[in-house]
């Protein structure tokens, strides 16, 4: 496993990735924007509407068996046909954080599916899970996908599967941001 890597996604006037659309989901939305930029390691912040902050991190709920079956499928980013990409941060309520860790995998994969159905859509979809919960930023995880464009109503269909779950039940502020890459 490697370290955690620092991750910032910083939405302003500059960046490869052109916002399409911000739609609070649950909760407060964020600013507008006109574009983002994703960063890794410790790079300096350009100026922005507004930043957000995390780091990758082992697979928490994730059996060997789940962990095996994603690295076979799972692609990396940034392949070039990937032009589009979905930004979603997400909190969960306090409620989550106070049951156990099985609890939480148990609502997690056991009743929700949550890896059973990313796993349906890969390696069409990928993705990276940034967790932000012990910087002290705003939402617990930063979700990010990469997809074609001919990909994106699957893209939908993930995200309609995932929010219909017991575990969505939890998220109390999710923000959505659709991006195109030029």
């Amino acid at each position: 496993m490697p370290p955690p890597l620092p991750i910032a996604v910083t939405a302003g006037e500059t960046g490869p990735w052109q916002i399409t659309a911000i739609r609070a989901v649950a909760g407060e939305s964020l600013a507008p924007a006109r574009r983002l930029v994703v960063e890794e390691g410790q790079a300096a912040a350009p100026p922005g509407a507004w930043r957000l902050r995390g780091v990758t991190s082992h697979l928490r709920y994730t059996a060997e068996a789940e962990r095996d079956r994603l690295a076979s499928v799972q692609e990396g980013l940034g392949r070039p046909a990937a032009l589009r990409a979905a930004l979603i941060p997400i909190r969960k309520s306090e409620a989550w954080w106070a049951l156990a860790q099985d609890a939480r995998r148990a609502i997690l994969e056991e009743k929700s599916r949550h890896i059973a159905i990313g796993l349906d859509y890969l390696p069409a979809v990928a993705r990276r899970l940034i967790h932000s919960r012990d910087l002290g930023e705003p939402f617990d995880f930063l979700t990010w996908f990469e997809f074609a464009p001919e990909h994106n109503s699957a893209f939908d269909a993930l995200l309609a599967r995932l929010r219909a779950t017991e575990e969505w039940r939890y998220v109390e502020r999710e923000v959505e941001i659709r991006l195109a890459r030029d």
